[in-house]
Order: structure tokens, then sequence, then C-alpha cells
């Protein structure tokens, strides 16, 4: 028996990395699965992948700064599934620039993905999660959504810290609608994202200085506390930040 069985879920930024590992997950223990993405082919191959291996996975397009892809997402969870249980709001971008080298079309595309997707996404989720009776949300956002950086992104590190404070925001309001909403706040994980970072040397070397674990994370680390918010078994758990993160924030 899944740990998911019977639960629908659509996953943003589903076509690689976090996204795809998560949406494999979720399949494996019992749930139908959205997965969205702007990769097309990427995400596809991903639908394939879950259905050739005996789960039930749908890919929609999901550009998720536009609401009508939103709309298309949860349509498409309800249509072809009946309900949903379980958004997840993975999609996020990084641009690694100082604060002075930040341009406001940086700023602005930023916060349209990490933050402006979160929202358009929760606000999507909601009324379908109501007509089910309940649902989990999971934001994923980051320690930069915690703590600052001496080498971190400010606008990466604003986005964060708007995902984690808007969670908690909709745990409040939505609580007693049997609508969860937690926020994951992994360290460096080993995907496409910081590929810039492991593959230099001297920047992986000063990362690891500050990572008492003395590894990366995979993207099933992060998967597998994902998947326990978004099960029953954590069903007393709303407005909280799980931090996956190999100790980093600790010190």
């Amino acid at each position: 028996m899944g740990r998911l069985d019977g639960k629908v879920a659509i996953v943003s930024g589903g076509a690689r990395g976090q996204g795809a590992t998560e949406a494999k997950m979720f399949a494996r223990e019992g749930a139908k699965v959205v997965l969205g993405d702007v990769l097309d082919e990427e995400g596809k191959q991903v639908e394939a992948q879950i259905n050739e291996s005996g789960g039930d996975a749908t890919y929609v397009h999901l550009d998720v700064t536009r609401e009508d892809d939103w709309r298309t997402a949860v349509e498409t969870a309800v249509g072809r599934y009946g309900k949903l249980d379980i958004l997840v709001n993975n999609a996020g971008i990084l641009i690694r620039k100082g604060l002075e080298d930040t341009t406001v079309e940086d700023w602005d595309r930023i916060m349209g993905v990490n933050a402006k997707g979160v929202f358009l996404g929760t606000r999507q989720a909601i009324p379908a999660m109501r007509q089910a009776g309940g649902g989990s949300i999971i934001n994923i956002s980051s320690t930069a959504g915690l703590v600052g950086s001496p080498d971190g992104s400010p606008s990466y590190t604003a986005s964060k810290g708007a995902v984690r404070l808007f969670t908690k925001s909709t745990a409040i309001q939505y609580a007693k609608e049997r609508i969860r909403c937690n926020s994951v706040h992994p360290g460096p994980i080993d995907t496409e994202m910081i590929q810039d970072t492991l593959t230099d040397p001297a920047r992986l070397e000063q990362r690891m200085q500050r990572l008492p674990m003395g590894r990366v994370g995979t993207p099933e680390d992060i998967a597998y506390g994902v998947l326990y918010l978004a099960s029953d078994e954590s069903s007393f758990v709303t407005g909280s930040e799980l931090v996956i993160d190999g100790g980093t924030t600790a010190q």
C-alpha cells in the first residue's frame, strides 16, 4: 500500500531535477500525478517513464507566471482524475548576481517565477482542494529563505523569503478548511540549478566548508520530505518549515 494511495497531485517544475524526482516518487506511492513545466520534451519523457513503470501521470505545459496555465493544470487534475489533494510548488529559478549587478528585469523575472508562481498555483488549487474536503500544499523555498549568504543572490533570497511567509499566511487562513500548507528548505542539491557551483572546484570547496555533513544533497533527500508533507502522516503539520540542508543553517 502506497503512502499516497487515492490522492491526486500537481507538481510544478516536474520535467527534471527535484520536480521529476518528486513526481516519480509520488506515483510510486500511489498518487495520480499532473506534472507541469515549460520544458515540454523533458516533461513528456517523465510522464512516459512514470506510465511505463505502472504509475499514472499526465504532463501539461505550465509557465507558473501565467494564470491560464495554472487554470489548465488544475482543470486537468480534476477533469482527468476527479479531484486535487496535493500541490507541490516546486518550479524555481536562480539568477546568481550580486545586488548591484541585478537588473530590474532580473528582479521581476525571479520574483515572477519564485514568488508570483507560488501565489498563482496556490490560489488556483484552493477551490479544488476545498471541494475535495482538504489538501496539502508544499512550497519549495530554500535555506536562502531562512538566512543570508555572503555569496548568495539577494533577489533569489528575497523570493524564497517571500515563499516562506506566504506559506505561513496560507496555512493560518485555510487551516479550518483542512487545507495544510508547509515550506521545504533545501540546502545545496545536486541538480541543474547549481551545476555552476558543483563544477567549479574553488566555489565547491568554499560551499563544502559551510556544509557540516560534507556533501551536497540528492533530489531524493528532498522528495522524501515532500512526500511526508503530502501524506496524511503529517496531518497535524501546517505553517511549518522542513529544513533539509545537511546542517547548514544549524551554525
